[in-house]
């Protein structure tokens, strides 16, 4: 046998004794003791189930019967001591001889002072083995070793037991980040409508294949919105061939092998009709050589097109016989539908429907709704091009349009002129704006540029509706323009996005330091001229931050922006053009979206910001007071409100004061602006959204008799 297994035995031995030892005095002494309180006459105590050594009781004893019930009902016995008896009725403890007595005891003495003397002896034995297994090696190596070898066994497993729960924390957070992600994600099943529209919204530009605002935005992406709620729904644009790319976005488009034509500018016109099928959409686009030039859909480098009023008059003739002249999937739109005019390009159309079809019952039960995204635009033309527009000759007060003085040539002029949108507002049956800020600001003198008589008198008609975003391509959870994806609940990687985009722009990477980002026209709608006097009379560059402005326009405004940046190139950075990957990760990467717009219908810019989690700063005008919640740290029992920050009046003192509080919020309460991003993101600016309240003013037109 082995030392190790020795060592074993004898322990096993040791304790064996050392309980049987023990138990046997422990037993003796109680059996005496409790025999002597039990009563003077031991042999009173009577068996309850024999001679074996069972539980006793007092014979006669009323508690004692008590107390057995109660035991036999699982309960202890407290009442009346009981013993147990290991010795035989003939022992000579139970004998009255206290001499035999006596011996009985010290036989028993004695039997213990020998279980004792081993008991020692065992004892000395199992030392004597532990000690000669210390003083001898072994394969398995010493006990010192052993304890060493435990300990290390127990620091490996105390340390997996770290890793394990750090793992499982890992787990769990990965877990709940694709638990947010997720919902982040979710969209929410689209009702579909038991009364479906025919809807046809005819637009000078549609995303993707023209765009130079949010109309293209508009047009390209609301149809579908309406297309998934169940309604039928066309979009009606030129086709626009200027030389470049992008003419290569028309290549899925086809010719349907269907010609219309009509009459204007005094002679018959003929247009084809391309279509594409996308998105539960049926997109036509009228090709005509008015459309193939070098340039936009509204001019090139030497200004405006001469011809845009019979560019965009043709558009708004066509788009009245399309629905009645073109099949697709089986059979044409037909008359009774709802024709959606956007802006003066297309605000034609309702002057056409009103003066053209229904006096001959065509169009009796289709409406017409006027939206208007920009009111500084009306279209106007000299007077003397009524004729060319085909329209009856008593209509011509509907589009008659007189100059104010102080806008006039010169003495002689007498400012007669056709105004397109002044048309459309008279002969309408619905007008909406693309905010309820902006539906109130084109009835004042100053939003309405000289049309606010007219959009007073219709108001009870006015209504406007809030634009929305693409959830999909202005995702910061799937952006293909920037690796970094991030969503609420997993804010850090919006933090590598900045730091990649200030090594962009050759900035100095600090997170500490807030980035402030512009995006849009340089012109005098969109406020640049604000950050310029910002820069040049309030210091705005010279506080700890850093600038980045992306757009074209105005060239002085644009030397302005290489200059300022030669002066300022740790802090400034201008990009003269446009580019829709970079202008994805200015939004993702700033801190601050600027945008001081003097009027701004809608906006799109605050929507995609605050949708990725950026704070937009914002003169507080049209769709920009609609959409942005003032900030407020005191809301809400102390814990903040709002969504950005706004300024009023336009002036560069107000702007540097918002500008100043979120630069302050930013860097020295960050709990707070952790609340404005959380808020922000959790707005709900989808198409959806918009589509159900254009819907709604759709069936408003339909139940009124038509306008005119």
């Amino acid at each position: 046998m082995s030392s190790a297994t020795m060592n074993i035995a004898v322990r096993s031995q040791a304790v064996c004794a050392s309980s049987t030892t023990g138990r046997s005095e422990k037993h003796v002494t109680r059996n005496r003791a409790t025999g002597v309180r039990s009563g003077r006459d031991a042999r009173g105590c009577t068996f309850l189930a024999g001679r074996d050594g069972r539980l006793l009781r007092s014979q006669g004893s009323r508690e004692g019967q008590a107390s057995l019930t109660r035991r036999e009902a699982g309960g202890p016995n407290f009442d009346q001591l009981s013993c147990v008896n290991d010795f035989p009725e003939s022992d000579a403890l139970f004998s009255d001889d206290e001499e035999a007595i006596m011996k009985q005891l010290e036989a028993l003495r004695a039997e213990n002072d020998k279980l004792r003397d081993r008991l020692s002896s065992v004892k000395q034995k199992t030392v004597a083995a532990e000690e000669e297994l210390v003083s001898k090696p072994s394969p398995m190596g010493s006990m010192n070793s052993l304890r060493v070898s435990s300990d290390k066994v127990e620091e490996k497993l105390e340390e997996k037991i770290v890793t394990d729960v750090g793992s499982t924390t890992i787990m769990a957070e990965g877990s709940r980040s694709d638990e947010l992600r997720n919902q982040w994600m979710h969209k929410d099943p689209v009702p579909k409508t038991d009364d479906p529209l025919t809807i046809v919204l005819v637009s000078s530009e549609v995303a993707p294949w023209s765009k130079t605002g949010g109309l293209g935005d508009v047009a390209g992406a609301l149809p579908g919105a309406f297309a998934t709620r169940g309604h039928r729904t066309m979009v009606i644009a030129p086709r626009y061939l200027n030389g470049t790319k992008n003419d290569a976005l028309y290549e899925d488009v086809k010719f349907t092998g269907k010609s219309i034509t009509v009459w204007l500018a005094g002679s018959e016109v003929t247009v084809g009709l391309y279509h594409i099928f996308k998105d539960g959409v049926d997109f036509v686009f009228v090709d005509h050589p008015a459309y193939h030039r070098e340039g936009g859909p509204y001019g090139n480098a030497y200004g405006a097109f001469g011809d845009n009023l019979f560019r965009f008059s043709l558009l708004s003739l066509v788009a009245c016989e399309v629905p009645l002249q073109l099949e697709l999937g089986g059979y044409n739109y037909g008359d009774k539908c709802v024709f959606m005019a956007n802006d003066w390009h297309s605000s034609l159309l309702c002057v056409y429907i009103a003066s053209k079809y229904r006096p001959y019952g065509v169009y009796k039960d289709a409406r017409t709704v006027l939206c208007i995204h920009n009111m500084a635009h009306h279209g106007t033309e000299p007077a003397s091009l009524f004729s060319s527009l085909s329209l009856p000759d008593d209509w011509y007060g509907a589009v008659e349009w007189i100059f104010p003085e102080h806008m006039r040539a010169h003495e002689l002029d007498k400012g007669e002129a056709v105004n397109p949108l002044k048309g459309a507002l008279v002969t309408c049956d619905r007008i909406l704006t693309v905010s309820q800020g902006y539906a109130y600001e084109i009835t004042t003198a100053e939003g309405a540029f000289g049309l606010d008589g007219l959009t007073r008198g219709r108001q009870h008609v006015l209504n406007g509706i809030v634009n929305g975003v693409d959830i999909d391509e202005w995702n910061p959870a799937t952006d293909e323009h920037f690796p970094d994806h991030y969503w609420p609940g997993n804010m850090a990687p919006k933090a590598e996005c900045k730091r990649k985009l200030q090594i962009e722009l050759g900035l100095k990477p600090d997170p500490d330091v807030p980035l402030i980002g512009f995006i849009g026209r340089l012109d005098f709608q969109k406020g640049g001229d604000l950050i310029q006097d910002a820069v040049n009379s309030h210091g705005l560059l010279d506080q700890d931050i850093q600038v980045v402005m992306l757009g074209s326009g105005d060239p002085d405004f644009e030397d302005w922006m290489k200059m300022c940046e030669e002066l300022n190139e740790d802090k400034f950075r201008g990009w003269r053009g446009f580019s829709v990957p970079v202008a994805h990760r200015i939004i993702a990467g700033c801190d601050i979206i600027l945008m001081p717009s003097r009027f701004e219908p809608c906006g799109l810019n605050q929507l995609y910001a605050m949708r990725y989690g950026t704070v937009p700063v914002a003169h507080a005008t049209g769709g920009l007071k609609d959409t942005i919640e003032d900030f407020n740290p005191y809301a809400h029992e102390m814990s903040g409100a709002g969504t950005g920050l706004t300024f009023s009046p336009f002036s560069a003192e107000a702007m540097m004061g918002s500008l100043n509080q979120a630069v302050d919020v930013y860097m020295h309460h960050k709990d707070q602006w952790q609340g404005i991003q959380q808020r922000a993101m959790d707005q709900d600016f989808s198409w959806q959204r918009s589509a159900a309240q254009y819907e709604q003013v759709f069936r408003w037109s339909m139940m009124d008799r038509p306008y005119a």
